[in-house]
Order: C-alpha cells, then sequence, then structure tokens
C-alpha cells in the first residue's frame, strides 16, 4: 500500500512516495538521489514524536503514516541528537 511522507530540510520539502513495510535505510536511499548525500550522513527524525529513525525498522514499525513530517538532518560529526536539537528549535 503506496503512501507518501514529506520530508523537509530547511526550506525544502521532498515528497517521498513509499510503503510502510520499507526502512528507514530504504528512505534515507531514496533521498541520496535527489540531495547527493550519501544515506550514512543523514538522519531522519519523526516530527510527530522527535524520535530518530531507527534504520533497521519498517515505517509502519516507528509509526510514520500517510501523510507524516519527517525532518531531515545531515551529519557533519558522529552525534545526530545533537543537529535533532536544531530541528527542534525551528
Amino acid at each position: 500500500m503506496a503512501m507518501y511522507i514529506r520530508v523537509k530540510r530547511n526550506k525544502t520539502t521532498y515528497f517521498v512516495q513509499c510503503d510502510p513495510t520499507e526502512t528507514a535505510l530504504d528512505i534515507k536511499q531514496k533521498l541520496q538521489t535527489l540531495i547527493d548525500e550519501p544515506s550514512t550522513n543523514q538522519c531522519l527524525t519523526l516530527v510527530a514524536t522527535n524520535d530518530v529513525l531507527d534504520d533497521s525498522k519498517t515505517l509502519a514499525e516507528q509509526k510514520v503514516e500517510n501523510d507524516a513530517v519527517v525532518a531531515l538532518t545531515l551529519r557533519k560529526v558522529s552525534h545526530c541528537k545533537v543537529l535533532l536539537l536544531l530541528v527542534k528549535k525551528s
């Protein structure tokens, strides 16, 4: 069952078609082709809960639903949580 999620970074929104059975890593790989950043440098956070998405879990397992808003941050250091704090303030 196809669904869409809105992936936001700064002032850009990407509408990504996906399935609930796809993992967060699958989404990162789709984004990699759009933003030219390796999936290892990407961090996805479900805005509704402020939970960082686990690469190995499916979207359904992480309660990501159709039309969910996901924040994208890029890692310059190894700590995604530091970047997450920046997203919370925006």
